[in-house]
């Protein structure tokens, strides 16, 4: 089921049973898996790859350099960035075209769960069955089966 207010491209690949809500747009060559819920509002750039079984709630905003694997909960308004030194203009003034930024990638492992108005930095991965608590700045990788929450994010419990 694709919302007809949803912008998905023809280059984009939808699994089975997946919803995408509306106001959704969902940018080239995205694979997204099976049986996965794309609320309402979430922006998902080109190249991004989405597991199987994956809950994705309103106005997320995923860019390239993402990978989620199977069974992750992202709430909502959680924004992935991906260059870790941002900026709209070259030293020169020239504005940057997409070969001027350097994307660092960012892997969500099996699992995790993050909380709403989270925001994961570049070139971090999120382990296996970890939580991010709400409203976290991650600034490191989280260990797999660990709740993190704060800014930055830090460990304060084991989940295993």
């Amino acid at each position: 089921m694709i919302h007809k207010t949803a912008e998905v491209s023809g280059t984009a690949i939808i699994g089975k049973d997946t919803k995408v809500w509306n106001w959704c747009q969902i940018r080239e060559n995205v694979i997204i898996g099976n049986n996965c819920i794309i609320s309402k509002g979430v922006y998902i750039d080109f190249n991004v790859k989405i597991g199987n079984n994956v809950k994705i709630q309103n106005n997320v905003s995923i860019f390239h350099g993402v990978t989620i694997e199977d069974g992750v909960f992202i709430g909502p308004h959680v924004c992935f960035t991906n260059d870790k030194m941002p900026s709209a203009i070259n030293s020169d003034g020239t504005l940057k075209s997409s070969s001027d930024w350097k994307v660092s990638k960012t892997k969500v492992m099996e699992g995790a769960s993050i909380g709403a108005n989270s925001t994961i930095l570049p070139g971090i991965v999120i382990g296996k069955f970890s939580m991010i608590g709400a409203g976290s700045v991650v600034t490191k990788d989280v260990p797999d089966y660990k709740l993190v929450y704060g800014n930055p994010a830090r460990v304060v419990k084991c989940l295993k």
